[in-house]
């Protein structure tokens, strides 16, 4: 694939970026963009690289309609800095530390997810792995909100007006 490479990053890459990586790969598909836009999720620590997405983020997409149960855990390596063309933080503190490691040529490339939202008006898609239901479904429901944010951003920049 040639098009754009999204990469999207929460803390441990249980929770959140598993489920921007998620909504966003079904949102792709149904705009038939899934063929040439690359989406992948990673987080800024290590705690459980190799692990598959938190079981309540999953239940809580696949209520939805999302599915990716397919995902591994891993952590943001310095060659994503290269590779990406949009890393999308869920937060401030992931963002700061993206910013950290990032090769000042590369920096622009670095953003919240939440800068995408059109309807939803929150700086961040909060944390819910201490917290119940309404947490994730906060998430999705912001979630949801920047993915149909970022596909019209994407194709403004590839000259489609729709």
């Amino acid at each position: 694939m040639s098009g754009p490479r999204v990469l999207m990053v929460c803390m441990g890459n249980i929770c959140r970026s598993p489920t921007a990586y998620g909504v966003l790969r079904h949102k792709l598909v149904e705009a038939e963009l899934d063929q040439r836009v690359t989406v992948d999720s990673a987080g800024t620590h290590a705690y459980h690289v190799g692990s598959p997405p938190d079981a309540r983020s999953q239940a809580h997409a696949q209520r939805r309609g999302y599915r990716f149960d397919d995902l591994r855990a891993r952590a943001v390596d310095d060659a994503d800095f290269e590779h990406f063309d949009l890393i999308l933080a869920m937060d401030w503190d992931n963002l700061a530390l993206l910013e950290e490691r990032c090769p000042p040529a590369q920096r622009h490339k670095l953003r919240r997810l939440t800068e995408f939202c059109q309807r939803h008006d929150s700086p961040t898609v909060p944390d819910p792995y201490f917290g119940g239901d309404a947490g994730f479904e906060q998430v999705l429901d912001l979630v949801e909100d920047a993915c149909d944010g970022l596909i019209r951003h994407l194709k403004q920049r590839q000259g489609d007006p729709t």
